[in-house]
């Protein structure tokens, strides 16, 4: 469905908003890739830089919309709240939760309470942080969740009510400027399993990867047989993060990482691990100022 769709669809939006609608893409979001966030992120700068613009609404497919905030979350230029939303029903189920996922979100998006919190992401009444928000069912509308860490805050009757804030760089804070970028660094994920083999890594760094992000078990562990084969692609060039399949907890760094050039994602998941290490890569290749990014963001 189209925007003008969508908004018309919620006739409330007029009491709490003036709502203008703007369609960029229509398409499913695991098909998102960086040229999409490339051409996203520059429309959303250049609305946000408008003073009649007090706030910006994405609606997005769930499967990826954890990763397109976490994106706008290092590259928006402004204070002003950005907000993403979805929905888990489709429009014709009996029990559509879309319109009131909207509806929050247009409120978020319009409320002082929200500026300067960075990109914020809002399904079934709850309010999250980009950075820590993922998705968590294949199924329930209460999908999104910040399983450690927990929400920001509630969409209550009245409004936006918050209990704390990101204190990680964001937004209006970021060092990140890709308005001038017509691509970003190619960064790729193994997924690490008992038995894993070298494959995955050989293949990638073949084919020119700048980055390599091991999800690993554990603490973002590396199988014995494995680690050499991350020490080869550091020392061609090749950037290496260790983050962690559980989703849960901070991937530590050990004195092996920092002898051999590894870095660790902190509490990012993968996926968001990839996306800050292809931004780092806009910046530097040294490991270090690229472990320093990943303790700041």
């Amino acid at each position: 469905l189209g925007v003008e769709h969508l908004v018309r669809a919620v006739p409330e939006l007029k009491r709490v908003a003036q709502v203008q609608g703007e369609q960029l893409f229509a398409i499913g979001s695991a098909d998102m890739d960086d040229a999409h966030w490339l051409k996203l992120a520059r429309r959303v700068n250049e609305v946000l830089a408008s003073p009649e613009v007090d706030g910006v609404v994405i609606t997005h497919g769930t499967d990826t919309l954890e990763e397109t905030a976490y994106f706008l979350d290092l590259v928006v230029r402004s204070a002003k709240p950005v907000v993403l939303v979805g929905s888990m029903r489709p429009a014709t189920a009996l029990s559509a939760d879309g319109p009131m996922n909207l509806y929050d979100a247009v409120r978020l998006a319009g409320s002082l309470e929200a500026k300067g919190k960075g990109v914020l992401v809002t399904l079934n009444g709850m309010i999250h942080a980009a950075r820590e928000v993922t998705k968590t069912n294949t199924m329930l509308p209460d999908t999104f969740r910040a399983p450690e860490l927990g929400a920001l805050g509630y969409m209550t009757m009245q409004g936006p009510r918050f209990y704390r804030t990101p204190l990680r760089r964001h937004t209006a804070d970021s060092a990140f400027d890709v308005t001038k970028l017509d691509r970003l660094p190619a960064v790729d994920i193994v997924y690490s399993y008992a038995g894993a083999t070298r494959a995955a890594i050989d293949a990638f760094v073949a084919a020119g990867d700048r980055g390599i992000v091991h999800a690993g078990t554990g603490d973002g562990s590396v199988p014995t047989a494995l680690y050499p084969v991350l020490q080869e692609a550091s020392r061609k060039g090749v950037a290496v993060v260790r983050a962690s399949r559980t989703g849960n907890g901070p991937t530590n760094p050990t004195d092996e990482d920092t002898q051999d050039g590894l870095v660790v994602s902190d509490t990012l998941n993968p996926q968001k691990a990839r996306i800050l290490l292809k931004l780092a890569l806009t910046r530097t290749r040294d490991p270090k100022e690229i472990q320093r990014i990943f303790d700041t963001y």
